[in-house]
This record gives structure tokens, sequence and C-alpha cells, in this order.
């Protein structure tokens, strides 16, 4: 770990029984996904596959979870509004075959990465945004759900006595989840024991946002990639400044190129630390990688990154990522 000084000087594949029993090996990861609250993510897509579901069940089950939350401001239902006072969610699915559906600024619908799904599988498109994306859910059949709860009203009407904004770094894990400044996402990253690959990632995207801003969260190759015979990458932290770099894409190009989960999810960072400078300080960003073999990589700017693994047992734990700078 070096100072911040220092170093600015210097296709949905089926997953059946057969599929988790040969993943079981202690050292390789079958599910990961971002912050502690992926645990419950985790074990949700874990038991969909091992239900008989593909990897596109999973991973859409798992982002469900923290979408139907009422304690996490971050995600889905109970998210924090804009500074309008209203609840827009981010949400991007993909599979290893060129798969992907998104969708941006969605209002009234918990579960956003199931639309986003729909966008893959029932649309010709890959993404689909704000009133657009809202009438394509209620045509779906997605019921009409007030997102603001009176909770995030209360934030958000406090947040308006001063309205200013700055991210809060890994505010994700403050205790209750969520605070007013609460700005984060899920993304989750999955396989099979064969090697194919999958990926979610929704949000309810930065507390108190301008109205129509969208982060890192929906876009492919900036909140998530995944590509055949290669790894899967996803996002968290602030999203414009994943955005700047293709994040996630620039963690599978160099997995392609040859650098280990790990390696990738480092030169990232560090990328995005060199480029930036002093424009980060106090900023987080971090990334999550996996490859096709179950080898897991995390890095971040700043500490307090946290990401679940699971194996192929089903057994969940949460780590720490290591970090960039020491504060």
């Amino acid at each position: 770990m070096t100072t911040r000084r220092s170093f600015l000087g210097g296709t949905a594949a089926t997953a059946g029984m057969a599929s988790l029993a040969g993943a079981a090996q202690p050292d390789r990861a079958l599910i990961v996904s971002t912050w502690d609250f992926g645990a419950a993510a985790n074990d949700a897509a874990f038991a969909r596959m091992k239900a008989g579901g593909s990897l596109i069940d999973a991973v859409e089950a798992g982002g469900m979870v923290p979408e139907a939350d009422p304690n996490n401001h971050s995600v889905g239902y109970s998210g924090y509004p804009d500074r309008d006072g209203h609840v827009t969610l981010d949400a991007v699915i993909m599979d290893d075959a060129g798969g992907v559906g998104a969708v941006a600024a969605l209002e009234d619908t918990v579960h956003a990465i199931s639309v986003a799904r729909r966008v893959m599988e029932k649309t010709p498109h890959t993404f689909i945004v704000g009133e657009g994306a809202t009438r394509f859910a209620r045509d779906q059949g997605f019921p009409k759900v007030k997102l603001l709860t009176p909770e995030a009203e209360k934030a958000w009407r406090d947040w308006l006595k001063t309205s200013q904004y700055r991210p809060v770094a890994n505010i994700e894990n403050a205790r209750p989840r969520g605070g007013a400044l609460d700005h984060d996402t899920i993304g989750l990253l999955a396989r099979t024991a064969d090697g194919r690959m999958a990926g979610a990632c929704t949000t309810s995207g930065m507390a108190f946002k301008m109205r129509g801003r969208v982060g890192d969260s929906p876009q492919v190759g900036a909140g998530l990639y995944v590509e055949a015979g290669v790894g899967a990458a996803t996002s968290t932290g602030l999203g414009e400044e994943v955005t700047r770099v293709s994040g996630t894409a620039r963690v599978v190009a160099s997995m392609r190129a040859g650098l280990s989960a790990q390696a990738a999810c480092e030169e990232v960072v560090r990328h995005i630390a060199k480029l930036r400078g002093d424009a980060i300080k106090g900023t987080q960003v971090g990334f999550l990688a996996l490859s096709p073999q179950g080898e897991v990589g995390a890095f971040c700017l700043l500490p307090g990154f946290t990401y679940a693994v699971t194996d192929g047992a089903g057994v969940t734990v949460v780590k720490k990522g290591p970090s960039l700078f020491a504060a």
C-alpha cells in the first residue's frame, strides 16, 4: 500500500447440479459481489443456480435482493431520490455471448435488474432510459410502486436545508446501512464450472443527484463487462471516475492481455489515480473481477471496500479489498 503523496510522486449458460459440483473447489469462486450486503445477494444467486437456473437467472435473483430491501438506500426500493425528490434506478445485465440489457432513470419500479433483462430478451435494443424505460416496464407487466419511502423522503428533506452534495467514501458500509449521502450499487458476477459467465449491476445512484444523472452502473464497459473465455468485472464507488476510463472494459482487456484478475483491478485503479491526481482526493472507486476459472481480483482507491465471495459449495465469505492509498 502506498500513500497518495508517494504515488503521485513516483450466454446465459445453464448451471445445474453437475456444474455446481464441479465448481466446488475451496480456492475457486462461483459468485462474487460488491459490499457486505452482497452476501445475501450471492446466497439468492446460488440458490437459483442450485435449482437449475441459468447464469442470467442467478445474477438477476441476486440483484433483486438489495433492490427490495427497504434498509438499503443505495439500490432499488427506498433508494434516496435525486435533488427533485424522484427515485430513479439504473441497471444492466450481461452474459458472455453478447447478451445485454440496460435501463437508466427508471421510475416507479422496484426491480430494475428484471426490466433490464426484459430489454435484453424482448427488444432489439440494449439500453432504454427515462420515461421510455418506465413505460416499457409497465408494458411488460411490472407493477407501479412508489419507491420513495418515508425514511428516504425525510433524508431528502433534511438535505434540502443545505442542498450540498459531497460523496462520502464507503458510506455503503455505514450502520445502519444507507446514510444521507449514500450513493452506490451492487455488482454481481457469476460463472459455471465450465467457465461460462454473466453479471448484473443495479443501483439507485447518487443520493440527491441532478435529475437525469446517470453513473457508471448501467453502462456496459463502465459498471459491468463480461467476455467469454476472458473474465468479468464490475465497479463501485463514484461512477463518474469509472466512466472516464471505461473501467470494467479496461479490467477485462487487461485480463485478455494476460494479467490476472487481481493485477487487472490494480492496473485500472492506479491509472485513475495517475490520471486524476488530487481531483479524486477522498473519493472511493473499486473494482471486482472474476476469471472463468474462479480467480478473484479486488482493488480500490481507499480502505473500506468489501466484497462477498461464494464458492461451489455455497459458502459465502465477506472480504476486505486491498487499497492503493492508506487514507
